[in-house]
């Protein structure tokens, strides 16, 4: 689009180099044709930054209508004056003009243009729109971004990158399942908030998979792991009623799509790339060293008036006192190996074309021990058209195995951090595990806990396409996904002290996880223009089922620890938990489009759901929204008025989604049996008539961009509303029920404001600076809640408040006379109980961003993105639970523990009485214990060369790439524990790889 300004200055330019090329013309006698009339062919290759050829590039000789394309392998040829000037334009692209300067042939690499509103396709899901019309809120990572992480999983891969969208890694330990929030949390139920995923069309249960490990039992495995990072070409995030409803229930929680990456044709090709480096932990405590320690101890029992023996005070009497161990470094402080490797080989032509790609990776691990993590992909994509273009075919399968040895069961971290630094050494002389006269627990004993989990994947997607002509299409997608996960935890004897192999039992623990789901979804769409007026609309129909089983046994007996894990050689097998779950789902839905003269946008969507989740009564249900956008730089009088406004967007939606985010079989009235014979017991209450959860979400919008889209901005205000919240309503005792699956009166209010803000600082041929900043400031609140002193939420949620905070006591500073924490007892009956925890401290974000800078010279590529989130957090001390003065270290903070009345601290005296431990136990549920937890983390950085294409072209190359990446790299926070996000868990591991890539 071009406006009157840009119209005046390109006539200015043109008058005044007429100008001065007369006047050249008239002070120089040649004898020879001028420059301008000396014409020779110039021809070359245009590629994108992956090295490929790039077909209908448009070649223009500036200021004439002279111009050329490049054919399917990127080349062209072109007649122009020597001292010409060509211009390279294509959607998607940058634009470049490179001076012909004599030359004959010239190779030009084109860049990806972010600020391309109105060409770079956004997937939508069921149909793709641009940043220009669409009328939703969208945002997009694409594989440059992804690629430059050395992570596992793409949600990893996200944090930082999206406004509204919150990625928190429970911890550093590849493989654990990562959290993902979309505009707040929308459930009352705990893990209600879960999006929906679909990859390659195809919707997947993401939800993770249970894991015993103490580094997992939190948050489990991740199903997304055995992706391909290398493979995904982009991940989309839907978060509006007009991005999410025509999704229905499923998309209540936001929508995740991830597309994997397809072949691009032309001659074949392969594409390889590696790299190789190490993790480690990237943040430490500072803890007491034995000198601090141990007289902290003594000054405890000194406190106290009592005496050591070699129970209370083993740490003083029976064991070295000089003896000094980093128990951070002895069991978080390896180095973790990792290389990766990736292949893929495209090819084809105009009718058919594929890209078959592999990846193996494999990583150590920081703890001590020799164990692994290991990752093998294959993926295919295929696509076909007839010569007639009336019928398409898509095939895509994505196939990934997983094996985890990096969880133990024992949690080393926790014992890295409170073990005393004068504890025993680890082994004995002869080799063996030092128990120490029975002393301790060796924390070694975890590696004789090890547990394998392998985890295989398969995704497809089959996509059928006819064109009927006249803007009528029929599709039809076929969908299927697998997975199956089996997890061994063996106690072997070694993990026992040898005092007690007289009489324990070897055992060994089974999980089994099997995920199996079919979609078909047979659609037919329109697109026609009339005139001014467009029409694109969809309608079509969703048949989905999933089955899901889980089995956990173990088993007792093994005679010996080659034995342990096969269950046919151990004495008794135990069945501790067998489900079976069938979840069915159909669903109707349309969509109409509506665009006049490209600048007025109407979106209308609609779904009607139905869920096998839910009773007879209840099981359909109908969503719908409707999204309007207005591109008021179209206006003649914008463009008349605000010359520096290339491109203005106000938008809005609303519509409603709903949930059926509940547990199979709910409505069900359920039995067992009684432990005599043949008797059976009612266990959960049938109820027919719960329903749907409905979340009414609200937005206005407003895109900016400015000086030929050289800055682009967005702001986004939003407003959700959840109601009819589904969880268990209490009953009275006299029932024999203590519950029942029910619909409560309350409703959950999330609203915020989104900033994003894309910026072109400096774009020539040699030197360009992107800058990419995001910002939410998000407020979550239970707007109502009906009678919610009856329900158990009482003692969880305070209506007006968000739902991320702790009722907790108040906190009233450090007895002067005792030198213990007190707390306020609220209504003086003289003791501690819940009616005196009224107070209540946000645990949460309060807001947080991102701002990535892209930088290139010449051959060299630089980009870094930086983290930060404002947020609190509960204290490391109420996750150590050791109470100031008791055994087992802690922070060089407890040197500042109270000693006299007028001391200024937060630690109480030390001391090992029960009553000091009473004391600190309340603390920690007071408001007190509630501290900021902010933080700001250079979460990637990646500096990549590039070789020029002469040197690249002589060592039988197309393409090659250099490049070293770092991940982690510092946080900056006053949070005291390991990690401001994780808490007294592993820190992200800090990342260093370097690698090359390279295409044949």
């Amino acid at each position: 689009m071009k406006n009157n300004y840009s119209r005046l200055k390109w006539v200015a330019l043109i008058i005044l180099g007429g100008i001065l090329m007369f006047l050249s013309m008239v002070a120089t006698a040649a004898t020879t044709p001028p420059p301008f009339l000396q014409q020779q062919e110039v021809s070359g290759i245009v590629k994108d930054q992956n090295g490929l050829p790039i077909p209908g590039v448009t070649i223009a000789l500036k200021n004439t209508n002279r111009g050329t394309v490049t054919n399917l392998d990127g080349e062209y040829n072109i007649t122009a004056p020597a001292n010409g000037v060509l211009v390279f334009s294509f959607i998607g692209y940058t634009t470049v003009e490179i001076e012909i300067d004599g030359r004959k042939e010239i190779n030009i690499q084109l860049e990806e243009d972010i600020a391309a509103l109105g060409e770079v396709q956004i997937n939508a899901g069921y149909y793709n729109t641009t940043d220009r019309e669409r009328t939703g809120s969208i945002s997009r990572v694409t594989s440059e971004d992804i690629e430059q992480q050395p992570v596992v999983s793409p949600l990893e891969a996200l944090q930082g990158r999206m406004a509204g969208v919150e990625v928190e890694q429970p911890n550093g330990v590849r493989g654990a399942a990562s959290s993902i929030r979309i505009r707040g949390r929308n459930s009352l139920r705990l893990g209600g908030d879960q999006p929906l995923f679909i990859i390659d069309g195809v919707p997947i249960n993401a939800n993770s998979i249970n894991s015993i490990s103490p580094f997992t039992q939190n948050s489990g495995m991740d199903p997304l792991s055995t992706l391909n990072l290398s493979n995904i070409e982009s991940i989309e995030v839907l978060k509006d009623a007009d991005a999410t409803a025509i999704y229905g229930s499923r998309g209540a929680n936001g929508v995740v799509l991830i597309s994997t990456k397809r072949n691009k044709g032309g001659d074949t090709q392969m594409e390889a790339k590696l790299y190789t480096g190490f993790s480690k932990v990237s943040n430490r405590m500072d803890l007491m060293n034995t000198a601090e320690y141990l007289e902290v101890r003594r000054t405890a029992f000194e406190n106290d008036g009592a005496t050591t023996n070699e129970y209370n005070g083993r740490d003083l009497l029976r064991w070295d006192q000089n003896q000094e161990t980093d128990w951070q470094e002895e069991l978080l402080g390896g180095t973790s190996p990792i290389t990766d490797l990736n292949l893929a080989v495209s090819g084809g032509n105009e009718q058919t074309s594929f890209r078959l790609g592999g990846s193996y990776r494999k990583e150590g691990s920081v703890f001590p021990g020799t164990f692994e993590y290991n990752k093998v992909t294959a993926n295919l994509s295929l696509h076909h058209r007839s010569k007639d273009n009336k019928f398409a075919l898509d095939l895509s399968a994505n196939y990934g195995v997983d094996n985890n040895e990096l969880f133990f069961g024992s949690d080393f971290v926790r014992m890295a951090v409170t073990l005393p630094p004068n504890a025993p050494e680890l082994y004995n002389e002869d080799g063996t595990l030092n128990w120490a006269e029975n002393s301790w627990i060796n924390p070694l004993n975890g590696l004789f806990k090890p547990q394998n989990i392998e985890t295989n994947s398969l995704l497809s997607n089959l996509s059928l396409k006819y064109n009927f002509g006249k803007g009528l299409e029929f599709k039809t997608n076929f969908g299927y996904s697998n997975l199956q996960s089996g997890e061994v935890t063996k106690n072997l004897i070694n993990a026992f002290n040898p005092v007690t192999w007289g009489y324990i039992s070897l055992f060994s623990y089974h999980t089994d996880t099997r995920r199996n789901s079919w979609i078909i979804e047979p659609q037919i769409s329109y697109n026609k223009q009339f005139g001014d007026f467009n029409i694109n609309a969809i309608t079509g129909l969703t048949f989905q089922e999933n089955q899901n089983n889980f089995l956990t046994m173990d088993g007792t007996g093994y005679g010996d620890d080659s034995l342990v894990g096969n269950l046919s050689a151990a004495d008794e097998v135990r069945a501790t938990s067998d489900q079976e779950i069938n979840y069915r789902y159909a669903a109707i839905f349309g969509r109409l489009g509506l665009d006049w003269k490209d600048k007025y946008y109407l979106n209308i969507t609609g779904r009607k759901d139905g869920s096998s989740r839910f009773g007879p009564n209840k099981r359909i249900a109908n969503f719908g929204a409707v999204g309007a956008a207005w591109i008021f730089s179209e206006e003649a009088f914008i463009q008349r008025n605000l010359p520096i406004l290339s491109f203005g967007k106000l938008r809005g939606s609303y519509g409603t989604t709903g949930s059926d985010q509940i547990p199979d079989y709910g409505f069900m009235d359920t039995y067992e049996a009684t432990d005599g014979p043949g008797g059976l017991y009612p266990t959960k209450l049938y109820n027919p008539n719960f329903s749907w959860e409905i979340n009414k979400k609200l937005e206005a919008a407003l895109q900016l961009g400015l000086l030929d889209d050289r800055i682009n901005l967005e702001i986004n205000w939003y407003r959700n509303r959840s109601s009819n919240q589904l969880t268990g309503y209490p009953l009275p005792a006299i029932t024999g029920f203590s519950s029942v699956q029910a619909n409560l009166p309350a409703t959950i209010e999330n609203s915020g404001w989104e900033i994003a803000l894309n910026t072109t600082n400096i774009q020539n041929e040699e030197f360009s600076w992107r800058t990419s900043l995001n910002f939410t400031l998000p407020k979550n609140k239970l707007v109502e809640f009906d009678n919610l002193d009856l329900t158990p939420y009482r003692q969880t949620y305070r209506v007006g408040e968000p739902l991320s905070i702790a009722l907790v006591y108040r906190y009233e500073g450090i007895n002067p006379e005792t030198g213990r924490y007190e707390v306020q007892d609220v209504n003086d009956d003289g003791r501690l109980d819940f009616s005196d925890r009224t107070g209540t401290a946000f645990v949460g974000r309060k807001y947080y961003g991102g701002v990535q800078n892209t930088i290139r010279i010449k051959n060299f590529n630089l980009g870094f993105l930086f983290e930060y989130i404002n947020q609190n957090r509960r204290s490391y001390l109420s996750e150590i639970a050791n109470s100031p003065g008791t055994y087992g270290n802690n922070s060089t903070q407890i040197l500042d523990a109270w000693t006299q009345p007028g001391d200024q601290t937060n630690i109480q005296q030390l001391s090992t009485s029960t009553s000091s431990s009473a004391a600190f136990s309340n603390a920690m549920l007071s408001d007190e214990m509630i501290t900021d937890a902010s933080f700001l983390r250079l979460k990637t950085l990646s500096l990549s060369y590039q070789f020029s294409e002469s040197f690249v072209e002589r060592i039988g190359l197309k393409e090659l790439d250099l490049y070293i990446h770092g991940q982690n790299l510092f946080t900056l926070t006053d949070y005291l524990g390991l990690d401001p996000q994780g808490g007294m868990a592993v820190p992200p591991m800090r990342t260093i790889t370097s690698g090359l890539r390279l295409t044949l």
